[in-house]
This record gives structure tokens, sequence and C-alpha cells, in this order.
């Protein structure tokens, strides 16, 4: 009888299981807005932006301690001197629902900054010195909803950001190249920067390449407001780069819903339009590379402090609407893949050694064509 009682229960809780899965499964992006989208109105204040010459408001710079961005994986050789300024972006790090904008103070959100910093900026040092600001990014939650709060807490981000970048602009060496860099909300931000702060000035002639990734570019819609072409060879600089990494079978509806509903930089629709897709393995526009063309990707461990490279790596291919898809067995790097089969969070991480000869080879090209 005990036997018997103890089967049901177990059939019961295995029963309660499957039935939650399956809701999450099913309601998964729902239960995300619910969990993350902030219920208070927006709260920024129309002060002045964040001050920059204050070293305290900088995660990485070349004149401070404990710079994360010089971080290497065991076995990568360190870069010569330094030949290049890297402006790097980093990706949202705030994921609470309390405000719209990241406190300065949150000690959770500041850790992961600097890891961001440490596992995707890392992978410029070996060509130049990294800038890299703090700033009152937008919450996570900001991106699930299209309520005018959440655009109100971006602008109010992109004004952090674009207070940092003139100050960098106005400090670092001016007679070295530019690689501006950035993943996520960071590109979101950067590609408004590009727009409006360097196509059409000086600062253009010194781009290397910029890096918007994990963040969708339409090839018709906002590349002709950047100034720069997508990158068609491996060896092109004054170029971007973009791509959007899905395992497979991917699920892109939550990406393409909000792109197709919106407006690029240029004033037109974004609906249809291909997006930009540079193969991070090969360096050129489109293209598929094997995983053998995988030459280090960064594998993070448990404590997310420190990772490794392994190689081979995944294989990379640019699908018809412009996604990055990696195949059908991905690697388990951690329990943060989205909704859909997306690896946005690991877009620098799984090509981790070949961004690092691409930004070489890159500014390489444009010391040649001085």
């Amino acid at each position: 009888m005990l036997a018997r009682r103890f089967l049901w229960i177990v059939a019961i809780l295995t029963m309660v299981f499957m039935t939650g899965a399956l809701a999450y499964r099913l309601f998964q992006v729902q239960l995300m807005k619910l969990a993350m989208v902030p219920d208070a109105h927006f709260e920024g204040a129309a002060g002045a932006p964040l001050a920059y010459a204050d070293a305290a408001t900088w995660i990485a710079r070349p004149d401070i301690a404990n710079n994360p961005s010089l971080w290497r994986p065991a076995g990568v050789a360190p870069g010569g001197p330094a030949r290049a300024e890297v402006f790097f972006i980093h990706p949202t790090s705030y994921l609470e629902r309390a405000h719209w904008n990241a406190p300065l103070a949150d000690r959770e959100s500041r850790w992961r900054a600097e890891l961001f910093v440490r596992s995707q900026a890392s992978i410029f040092n070996g060509v130049g010195e990294v800038w890299a600001p703090r700033y009152r990014q937008a919450t996570f939650g900001a991106f699930l909803t299209t309520r005018t709060d959440a655009a109100r807490a971006l602008d109010y981000a992109y004004r952090d950001v674009a207070a940092a970048f003139d100050w960098f602009a106005a400090h670092a060496p001016k007679d070295r190249p530019i690689i501006l860099a950035a993943h996520s909300q960071g590109s979101l931000h950067l590609s408004r920067l590009l727009a409006e702060k360097v196509t059409g000035t000086p600062l253009a002639r010194r781009v290397v390449a910029v890096y918007l990734a994990g963040w969708p570019v339409s090839a018709t819609a906002d590349l002709p407001r950047l100034g720069l072409p997508s990158c068609a060879r491996a060896d092109q600089a004054g170029c971007i780069l973009s791509w959007q990494s899905f395992g497979e079978p991917a699920d892109m509806k939550m990406i393409t819903d909000v792109y197709d509903a919106s407006t690029g930089l240029a004033g037109r629709p974004r609906r249809g339009t291909p997006m930009v897709c540079v193969n991070p393995l090969i360096g050129t526009a489109g293209g598929a590379a094997p995983a053998s063309a995988n030459r280090g990707m960064l594998v993070p461990n448990e404590a997310l402090t420190d990772g490794k490279l392994t190689a081979p790596g995944v294989p990379a291919r640019c699908d018809a609407r412009g996604f990055l898809l990696i195949g059908e067995h991905p690697p388990a790097l951690g329990g943060y893949v989205l909704p859909g089969n997306n690896y946005h969070v690991y877009d620098y991480a799984l090509f981790w050694a070949n961004l690092r000869g691409d930004a070489a080879a890159r500014l390489a090209a444009w010391e040649k064509a001085q």
C-alpha cells in the first residue's frame, strides 16, 4: 500500500513538472516580460550626463588599475605595442525591474559589465588600448516592451555613451586609428553614435572597423546612414561587421517581429529588408565556414570569472535573412541561451580567436592604405 502511494506521488510530481516545463516553453517570452519589464514609469532625471574625466566612470581606460580588458586566455600571446585606440560599449548587464536604468552603484550589474569587458573587449588588446565606459544602461526589460518608458530609458543611456565618446575623442592619441566595438544594447548605442558623431567627420577617416555584434543592422534602412559599408573581405578596412548567433533549429521571431515593425536610421522601414551578416570566421559578408575554421571558442568556467579557448569551435553560415547559424549541435557554454536557440550572449565568445585575428588583419590593411 505504501509503495503504491509513493508511486502515485512520483507520477503526480512528474506530471506537474512536465506541465510546468511545457508551459514555460510555450510562454517563456511572456514570462520574461512579466519578470523583467518595470512597472513604474521612467524616472530618469534631466541632469547632465556622467563626467568622464573621472576614472571611476570607466571600466577600462589605459591609465586605470585593474583593467579587465587586459585579460587573455591561457596560451594567447600578448600583442605588440598599442597601434590603435578601441572604444567599446558593453551589453546589458542590469537585469532588474526596479528601475528603467541601472543605478551606477548596483553591484551585480557592475560585476557583469566588467565580466563582459574582460571576455569581449579583451579580443582587441592585441592591437590597441581599450576604453570602455560605465553608463546608466537601460534594463533588459526595456527590450521586451514597446512602452514609451523603454525608449526614454534607452535615450537616457545613450546620453552617457555619447558623453564618454566625446571625452575619448578629445583625450585619446589623435595620431592613431580607431576601432569601435560593442555588443547588444551597446551596439544599438554605437550605431547611433556612428551616425551622429563619426559619419562625415575627420574621425571617420581613422576608423579601422566597427563591430556591431548582437544587434540587427538593416542593409538598406540603416547602413546608408552609418557612412561605412559592410565588410566584404577579410583584408578590408573602414567597414562594419554585424552578426547575430543562433543554434539550429532557430526561431528568430523575437527579433524579426520588432525589426519588421521599426524604422531604420536612414528613415526607411526595416520590414523585410536583409540584415548585415559578416561571418566572423572568415571576415566576409555572407558565406559559410566549417568548424575547422574556428580557431578558438571562449568557454567560460563555472564561476564565469575565467575561461579557456577550445578549438575547433562552432561552424557558422549567414542565412538568407542575415542571421548567423552555428549548426544543429551548438556547445554547452552556460545557462544563458535565450528563447529560440538564440546564442546572443555568446556572440563574441563563439568566435573569440577569429575576431582577434580579424582586428589585427583590418588594422594592418588600414595601415597599409595610409
